[in-house]
């Protein structure tokens, strides 16, 4: 009962005080919002770059020419010339935990139909990398391993480029482009994925047969990489080992030697990219952190100036019985109650910021349940904390000196 008592004074002094309350909590509301929307921003952004790798090809193994340097996944050995054909059908040979594998050499160069051109990138490859790229065809078909052996100029285009060298709407199936002034037969167009992870539209690109363009546009006997599919997302770890190994066994490396090779699964690009998020989401919400300071802060302030202002209230109850703890936890309870409510607006703003970063600003959010737990945790000791020693000061006070005071 006497607890219910000391909550209604202290929702009455705050009531009293409504602007001056709203104002004090501010700090608390901004900071919480601040907090919600900066680990959904966060989460989000973790959740679509697994979503983005995923759909990549989710068991996909890279693996390319020179020595891992930690960064960025590479587009391409460049000079770097360690990756042969040999290297390629020794893994296929020796691998039991790839189900499939290709090579792949790439260039870029203009595409031409008639009066239309376009600048985009000819990938070199086998069947299999449909398989691994986890993409299908719009229409039209793939070209098959005789096509391979043979040579043949045959492609299979993206939709990008379906619709900067055919932009009459024309079916490219059966017509002929040409890359870099070598014809090629259209056969097939790949299904539209969008831009991934690093911003590259996915959609703007060749497929041709990995022996047409090293023979008829690059003119090189080496592999820019080598890319593979495990049997599964668990096998890919093993699987990376595996063919670690067998490349190393390949290249003759001796122990002490380092790997002339970078083989790199998914799950790691992942773990990656997703550490990153991290490190930036905890950045953020440090930063926001410091609102949820500046906001305990002015509940001090706030506590201490009516500590000041009702010091002959103060005196008066003490005089008619009131014991030094009902005053502290008076005083208590009411900044726990302007901290929580700042707490509850904050998580509202909070909600409605992530809605709108999400549908006005196309950045990808997730709240998640620990954040809201947290932020109201954080306000109750924000509370209990900088709501402490006003109090205090306040059941300390002698009630003879509170009475007279002025």
């Amino acid at each position: 009962m006497r607890l219910l008592n000391l909550f209604k004074i202290a929702t009455k002094a705050i009531i009293l005080n409504k602007t001056r309350t709203l104002l004090t909590m501010l700090g608390i509301i901004i900071g919480v919002a601040s907090v919600i929307a900066m680990l959904a921003i966060g989460e989000g952004s973790k959740e679509s770059i697994r979503t983005t790798i995923s759909a990549m090809g989710s068991n996909m193994i890279t693996i390319q020419p020179g020595a891992d340097n930690r960064g960025p996944a590479r587009g391409s050995g460049g000079d770097v010339q360690t990756l042969t054909l040999e290297n390629y059908e020794t893994i296929k040979a020796q691998s039991d935990l790839i189900n499939y594998i290709t090579p792949v050499v790439n260039g870029s160069g203009q595409i031409i139909n008639g009066s239309n051109n376009w600048p985009s990138s000819i990938y070199g490859v086998n069947p299999e990398y449909l398989n691994i790229k986890a993409v299908g065809l719009q229409n039209g078909s793939m070209f098959t391993d005789a096509e391979v052996k043979s040579a043949s100029k045959v492609a299979v285009i993206g939709q990008t480029v379906v619709e900067n060298v055919f932009p009459d709407g024309q079916d490219p199936v059966g017509q002929m482009i040409r890359f870099n002034n070598i014809p090629f037969t259209v056969i097939g167009v790949l299904e539209e994925k969008g831009e991934n992870t690093f911003g590259q539209d996915q959609d703007d690109v060749v497929i041709a047969p990995y022996t047409t363009v090293q023979k008829r546009i690059l003119a090189i006997d080496h592999l820019n990489q080598i890319i593979a599919s495990a049997i599964s997302e668990d096998d890919a770890p093993a699987a990376v080992e595996q063919v670690s190994a067998i490349l190393r066994t390949e290249h003759k490396l001796l122990d002490n030697e380092e790997d002339d090779f970078t083989v790199r699964s998914m799950e790691e690009l992942i773990s990656t990219f997703s550490s990153t998020s991290e490190m930036l989401t905890v950045l953020l919400v440090a930063v926001a952190s410091i609102s949820l300071l500046i906001g305990g802060i002015g509940i001090m302030n706030i506590m201490y100036v009516s500590v000041k202002e009702r010091t002959k209230e103060i005196g008066l109850r003490m005089a008619v019985g009131a014991k030094g703890a009902d005053i502290l936890m008076q005083f208590l309870i009411e900044a726990i109650l302007i901290s929580i409510t700042g707490g509850v607006l904050g998580v509202i703003l909070g909600l409605g910021a992530t809605v709108f970063i999400e549908t006005f600003l196309n950045w990808p959010t997730s709240v998640a349940l620990y954040s809201i737990v947290i932020s109201f945790a954080v306000c109750a000791v924000t509370g209990i904390f900088f709501g402490w020693y006003p109090a205090r000061k306040a059941s300390a006070l002698d009630p003879i000196t509170a009475l007279r005071y002025e």
